[in-house]
């Protein structure tokens, strides 16, 4: 028996929705100005998030959400990761309306879902430490004991330098939610963005081979470049459906799969982005560089590959 997955229209269309919005901004001038400091420009970004929806997808409906599907979520995380959308997105548009979803807590998620909120969160050991607690309007820690407000400490930098990581402490009453869907939302809304961050560099790369010219040939002739190509087209096509369908199951097993086979598209389709574009790729000025740093940083975020893939064999 064979299962087709795809996506209907509607979810095509908000797909295209974001892309028009997100394509129409300059993103990565927002990246970099978040990089330095400046989150305004990024901030606008996420305002037209809100227009659309999405910070409001994973919101319950009586706190003023959507809470829709997560497949709807996994639509939009990828495009965002598309696209290299600064901020704590997993963190605020996935993990912070289900530590949220409580009825004391209910301001706080209607705050979210219009956009006017940007939640950060911390659930150690897997997510350690709250990327851009510095700047983000809710700081959360949450842990088997339950989820609390927290102040942001020592400062560590990542390998992407508008992700800035924080340690936390806890600071206010503690509340019960469900910390095990929480870590799940994270590590799926993480490979959805993973899958866009590949697709937005095979494309790059694929139009580079295009243009560029050596030895009198486009190097997109040479079949080296072809195959290699080709190969991280196989890996997003097989990462995307893992994705969508761990977002039909939430399963731990099925979430971890994807966030592993997301990982590695990723890193193979940075691998081939800057072997194809050589040095250039990779220097702070070209834009590509943005999305290879975005990549390596996804990659450990909730849960690196070996962690996951662990947690696929012990589910078996």
């Amino acid at each position: 028996m064979t299962v087709e997955f795809a996506l209907d229209e509607q979810q095509r269309d908000f797909a295209a929705s974001i892309d028009a919005a997100l394509g129409a901004a300059d993103l990565p001038g927002a990246v970099r100005a978040w990089s330095g400091g400046d989150v305004a420009p990024g901030r606008k970004v996420w305002e037209q998030l809100a227009d659309l929806g999405v910070t409001a997808l994973a919101v319950p409906e009586k706190f003023d959400g959507v809470d829709a599907h997560p497949v709807d979520l996994v639509v939009a995380l990828e495009r965002l990761g598309r696209w290299c959308v600064p901020g704590p997105v997993a963190e605020s548009i996935a993990v912070a309306p289900v530590l949220l979803a409580t009825d004391d807590q209910g301001e706080r998620s209607a705050a979210l879902a219009s956009g006017e909120l940007i939640a950060t969160v911390a659930l150690p050991p897997h997510a350690p430490r709250a990327v851009d607690a510095g700047t983000a309007g809710l700081v959360l820690l949450a842990t088997d004991d339950g989820v609390t407000e927290a102040a942001p400490g020592e400062l560590h930098e990542s390998v992407d330098p508008s992700r800035r990581l924080f340690d936390l402490t806890p600071t206010g009453a503690t509340w019960h939610a469900d910390v095990k869907r929480a870590y799940e939302f994270g590590a799926l809304a993480t490979a959805a963005q993973l899958v866009g961050a590949a697709e937005a560099l095979r494309d790059a790369a694929v139009d580079y081979a295009k243009q560029r010219s050596q030895f009198g040939r486009v190097i997109g002739s040479y079949q080296a470049i072809k195959h290699k190509l080709a190969n991280v087209h196989i890996a997003i096509e097989l990462a995307r459906p893992l994705v969508y369908g761990a977002a039909l199951t939430l399963a731990p097993r099925d979430v971890s799969a994807a966030k592993a086979a997301a990982s590695e598209a990723g890193l193979l389709a940075a691998r081939a982005a800057l072997q194809t574009l050589g040095a250039i790729g990779f220097t702070q000025e070209h834009d590509l560089s943005l999305w290879l740093l975005r990549v390596q940083a996804l990659r450990s975020a909730w849960g690196d590959p070996e962690a996951h893939r662990r947690r696929v064999l012990e589910a078996l």
